[in-house]
């Protein structure tokens, strides 16, 4: 008689075979990744050498200043890519397969989500090399690194969700492509180049109380030993909020689309 298995045990199978699926989808197409890595590489290089010396950004030097926003911005790249690959599970049928067996419905969206939070942390450590190469000089200490990666983490999985639910929203692959694009410029409206306060009002305080700038202003006072506390808390509870709503929310209109 086969040995029976907890409901526990086959929801851990099926989002195993489905990270399994999109990670190796990563490999046969690394393409995903360069295409992550190579438009956060590009502004780097611009702001630092063409740019840069002409932005007063106080106590530090503006590649200090700016590779916050960089590793943000390397972290919504991944976004768009995120809402086209579950547009196109919806529309090319595979799902319908998917749904022939049994199978835990949210793992299919799971599988994405890992694989988008894969594709951040190589596009992040790519910049944090580019960065050094071109004169990033941290003074954060090894705690605060790895409370930086848990920050980007965090941001990763839960703008990954958000980025599942706008594909699921979407009718076509060209409007997942449209709808990708309000994540990945997001940090532009952020203090990811400039300090708010040099900002015109209306914009300045937008700017100041956005989810993003919260991550960028984290990350920023970790890497330069700053305090962290004014930005770090609102961050956290931001995408924590953010997670909690984009999850479920998800998983629901996956499972309304094919009912």
């Amino acid at each position: 008689m086969p040995e029976k298995r907890s409901a526990l045990y086959w929801a851990v199978s099926d989002t195993r075979v489905l990270i399994g699926r999109h990670v190796h989808h990563l490999t046969r197409s690394p393409d995903q990744i360069f295409t992550a890595i190579m438009l956060p590489a590009v502004m780097l290089l611009m702001f630092r050498f063409m740019f840069g010396g002409a932005i007063d950004v106080g106590g530090t030097t503006y590649i200090n200043y700016l590779m916050a926003g960089i590793l943000v911005i390397s972290v919504t790249m991944i976004s768009v890519s995120t809402t086209l690959a579950v547009q196109s599970d919806m529309q090319e049928g595979v799902v319908d397969r998917f749904r022939a067996i049994a199978m835990l419905d949210s793992a299919v969206i799971t599988g994405h989500i890992v694989a988008a939070v894969i594709r951040g942390l190589i596009a992040l450590t790519v910049m944090v090399g580019l960065g050094f190469a071109v004169g990033f000089r941290p003074s954060g200490s090894i705690g605060d690194w790895l409370l930086t990666l848990g920050m980007l983490v965090l941001f990763a999985f839960s703008l990954a969700w958000v980025a599942a639910v706008l594909g699921l929203v979407a009718k076509s692959v060209d409007g997942a492509s449209g709808l990708g694009l309000i994540l990945m410029f997001s940090p532009y409206a952020s203090t990811a180049f400039v300090q708010a306060d040099t900002l015109p009002d209306g914009l300045r305080q937008f700017v100041e109380y956005q989810p993003v700038t919260q991550v960028v202003d984290t990350v920023r006072a970790l890497l330069l030993d700053q305090p962290v506390a004014a930005s770090g808390w609102p961050a956290l509870i931001w995408w924590v909020a953010i997670l909690c709503v984009a999850y479920p929310l998800a998983t629901r209109l996956y499972r309304k689309r094919f009912v």
